[in-house]
């Protein structure tokens, strides 16, 4: 009996450890099965996108193409002009050209040199004079762009009033101050050796004292004809006085004349009052061409001389159509894009030409039924180009 108990226990040993043999083979096999089948891909990373580049924002776009244009008082024809370049260059976000109304041509030339925003400005070109002693490379700071029209110099006196030399001592009104009247007159006296009472009131104003003898005569300095002597009537020897140009006139001014057809009522026909005007002219700031002030001003010269004759159509200044691109002015450098300009399209032969024609038409038109006289003021415009550095 106990023999077959211990051949049973044996015999269930003996199948358990059979059993044991047959799992740990079938986990062997499906170990290696599972080692032979390929392992899974890994995920695919996404794909890397470049960053779009940044679009500037409407501020950006305004200012990238903005020119600041120094005008100057509300009632001057300066502030006209420069409403009339910004209509007439306006291209969106690609130009721009902004007037500021100021104190007059001095405030500009300062607000050139030191106030942000200000690229361009419109001056008298003898407003360079007041910066001769603080700036001594004055005229290489500030560069030309257009020499726009002549301001004829107008000095009215009373009947008793025969020369310059009779206003010695006496009350003269130059306008307000910061006017080309206010600035040029004074100057022009002083290099003249006249030494004059100097009031600084407005212009109609000072008309009604010259009427009343309270002031002895009135300095105007703008584009002929001044609408003021046209209005009232001046009977009794109110006139307008010579002035004649001289050596000490010459760095920034030129002979002029003012004639019947500008005062019909004031000059008599056939009669010539001698005198002399001073360039109204646009400029810059001489800025480094790598700079970005520099490139917005090229930008401005070159869609404002492309686009000149608009400015010729009616509606517009008419002085416009007196404009030579060419002409020079004050002694002054050309702002490099102007000057490339002018060499791209004329030549620098076709430009001399150019200032020497518009010459001839003016002294043709200040006296048009005097040769002698057209041939005088030629003359005389030649010998202040020949000066003329």
């Amino acid at each position: 009996m106990m023999r077959f108990l211990r051949a049973g226990v044996l015999l269930g040993v003996l199948l358990q450890a059979d059993l044991a043999q047959a799992q740990f083979w079938r986990q062997e096999a499906g170990q290696s099965e599972a080692a032979a089948q390929p392992a899974p891909a890994a995920p695919a990373a996404p794909a890397r996108r470049r960053p779009a580049a940044p679009q500037p924002s409407a501020r950006d776009r305004m200012n990238a193409w903005t020119v600041g244009l120094a005008g100057g008082l509300l009632e001057g024809a300066p502030i006209r002009l420069a409403a009339e370049i910004a209509r007439v260059v306006d291209d969106g976000d690609n130009l721009r050209v902004l007037p500021i109304v100021t104190r007059g041509p001095t405030e500009n030339v300062q607000s050139l040199l030191h106030l942000n925003g200000v690229d361009a400005a419109i001056i008298n070109a003898d407003a360079l004079e007041d910066f001769k002693a603080s700036v001594p490379d004055i005229k290489r700071r500030v560069a030309l762009l257009i020499s726009l029209f002549p301001s004829e110099l107008q000095v009215f006196v009373r009947p008793e009033i025969q020369s310059l030399k009779d206003l010695a001592g006496k009350k003269v009104n130059f306008n307000t101050a910061g006017t080309a009247a206010a600035y040029t007159g004074p100057l022009v006296l002083k290099r003249l050796g006249i030494a004059v009472e100097e009031r600084f009131i407005p212009h109609q104003t000072a008309l009604d004292q010259l009427r009343t003898g309270e002031i002895a005569g009135v300095v105007f300095v703008t584009a002929k004809p001044a609408e003021a002597f046209l209005k009232g009537r001046w009977e009794g020897g109110y006139k307008f006085l010579p002035v004649e140009y001289s050596e000490s006139l010459s760095d920034y001014y030129v002979p002029a004349v003012l004639d019947a057809a500008d005062y019909p009522g004031l000059i008599a026909a056939g009669e010539k009052v001698r005198t002399i005007s001073v360039p109204t002219i646009l400029v810059s700031y001489n800025w480094p061409r790598s700079s970005d002030r520099y490139r917005r001003v090229a930008r401005l010269t070159t869609t404002l001389f492309d686009r000149i004759e608009a400015l010729h159509a009616p509606g517009f200044h008419p002085k416009w159509k007196d404009v030579n691109l060419a002409a020079e002015a004050g002694q002054l450098v050309r702002f490099p894009a102007a000057q490339e300009w002018l060499d791209q399209r004329n030549g620098g032969a076709k430009a001399q030409a150019g200032e020497v024609r518009v010459a001839r038409a003016q002294a043709e038109q200040a006296a048009p039924n005097d040769k002698a006289e057209q041939e005088r003021l030629f003359k005389e415009f030649l010998e202040w180009r020949r000066r003329r550095p």
